[in-house]
């Protein structure tokens, strides 16, 4: 079996949340979706499970954090392309999302960030494969040796 992540974020108008998400590519799942929650659908290991400020309090003791306020955690998903990191930031702008950063370019990888309209932030990169396999370290010293 393998392992599925299910990201819980609270959200303070799941209809808005339910079109941000659908407008960066993702798909609703209607049998986890109801007033109270919507399954987000990012892969078929890969769903954030948007909460109403409400229903998210069920789940724990703990203060609610205003994601426009405070970070609870920070959330990065790969994409396959740099350009796959440009399109989907230009989706998220577009459906009232924000970039609080500029983009990150290490050579070996690029990533963007982006907050939905609620202020919960995801990270989007792409890492080139090789680099991913031999470390960011050797990857970089092999680039400079075949530049030079």
């Amino acid at each position: 079996m393998s392992t599925k992540i299910f990201v819980n974020l609270p959200t303070a108008d799941l209809e808005r949340s339910k079109a941000f998400y659908t407008a960066l590519g993702c798909d609703i799942n209607p049998l986890f979706t109801d007033e109270n929650a919507a399954c987000i659908v990012w892969s078929e290991d890969v769903y954030f499970m948007v909460l109403t400020r409400d229903y998210f309090g069920t789940f724990t003791e703990k203060p609610i954090v205003d994601p426009r306020e405070g970070a609870q955690v920070l959330i990065a998903l790969s994409r396959d392309s740099r350009e796959d990191v440009d399109a989907v930031l230009a989706a998220g702008l577009a459906a009232g999302g924000t970039e609080p950063n500029e983009a990150k370019d290490y050579g070996f990888m690029y990533s963007r960030d982006l907050e939905d309209p609620d202020g919960n932030g995801i990270e989007f990169l792409y890492m080139d494969p090789a680099a991913a396999d031999q470390g960011p370290e050797e990857f970089m010293a092999e680039q400079g040796a075949e530049s030079a």
